[in-house]
């Protein structure tokens, strides 16, 4: 009995994936592949990440849910897996308090592009011009129910103005279509955000954070910009079907902590504009639980319905 306790314990013995529930590229994606290097030097096997974008985080989340609860399928989790699809998707076809928490990542700010055709350049200038001309601009998101999504809906709710979303699958996706015109703004995380602005195709209106970042200092938030209260940001976390054991879920919190206090991680993620999060699986739980209502709170303000 005692050697088959201990080869039970004995986690990982061979490859461990990681669904990424956005497309290859993103700041999601790129974050992951960060951590699953860290996680497989650690524990000495393989983790893979595999993308499996689509659903605004859904179909992802579905493939790790019904996924068998042994520690070899994890998920990158974030506000639309875990929080944001309670209230936005109707019959949701997995349930997000289901899962085991593992541990907070990081997060990382969004910033409000626009193409260099608009009437605009500043974000004073666009909530202007939103209000002399009600319905007309659309701002893109990376998704209904992203935090992409729901920051446009704060400002709308915050600046008084009436903008029409337009979900994409992606930035893949969506900067193409503000660079084409085909939209007049686009929530990004900074990280895909920053090329197009420093090469001139995009410009730069607001960060969604309460701080400026240290990647672009001269990017204001939005919050400096008249909105005080305006603060949203997409975060990301490592979370497990429902039943995993509760020594793997251990394991791979304090391997997640030691990761993301190590100079070499630290500066991977300053690369993608992200900041470390990190804290135990109770943190965890307990960051679900205030966003929950905080999102709620804007989805009825914004009138939207599964």
């Amino acid at each position: 009995m005692a050697a088959g306790m201990a080869n039970d314990n004995e986690w990982p013995t061979r490859a461990v994936k990681i669904v990424v529930p956005f497309s290859a590229g993103s700041a999601t994606d790129l974050i992951t592949r960060q951590l699953a290097h860290n996680l497989g030097i650690k524990f000495k096997q393989p983790f893979i990440v595999e993308n499996k974008p689509g659903g605004s985080a859904g179909i992802g989340s579905v493939a790790v849910a019904r996924a068998p609860a042994d520690g070899y399928t994890l998920l990158m989790t974030g506000p639309a897996s875990m929080v944001t699809n309670k209230f936005t998707v109707k019959n949701l076809s997995y349930n997000p308090d289901k899962f085991e928490k593992v541990a907070l990542v990081a997060y990382t700010p969004n910033v409000l592009l626009t193409n260099k055709d608009q009437p605009f350049k500043t974000l004073a200038e666009m909530i202007q011009y939103a209000k002399a001309h009600p319905g007309v601009l659309t701002y893109a998101s990376f998704g209904a129910g992203t935090t992409s999504h729901i920051a446009g809906e704060m400002l709308k709710q915050m600046a008084g103005v009436d903008i029409v979303h337009v979900p994409y699958k992606g930035a893949g996706d969506a900067i193409p279509a503000l660079i084409a015109g085909h939209v007049s703004m686009y929530f990004d995380t900074i990280m895909t955000a920053l090329p197009q602005v420093k090469s001139g195709r995009l410009i730069s209106l607001g960060l969604s954070t309460s701080k400026r970042s240290d990647m672009a200092k001269s990017i204001p938030t939005i919050a400096e910009q008249n909105y005080p209260a305006y603060d949203i940001a997409p975060w990301y976390g490592i979370a497990a079907p429902q039943g995993t054991p509760k020594h793997i879920v251990n394991q791979l919190n304090l391997a997640i902590n030691e990761a993301l206090d190590t100079p070499d991680f630290k500066a991977k993620l300053q690369g993608t504009g992200a900041e470390a999060m990190g804290g135990s699986v109770q943190d965890f739980e307990q960051f679900i639980a205030r966003e929950m209502p905080k999102t709620e709170a804007i989805i009825a303000a914004a009138g939207l319905k599964p």
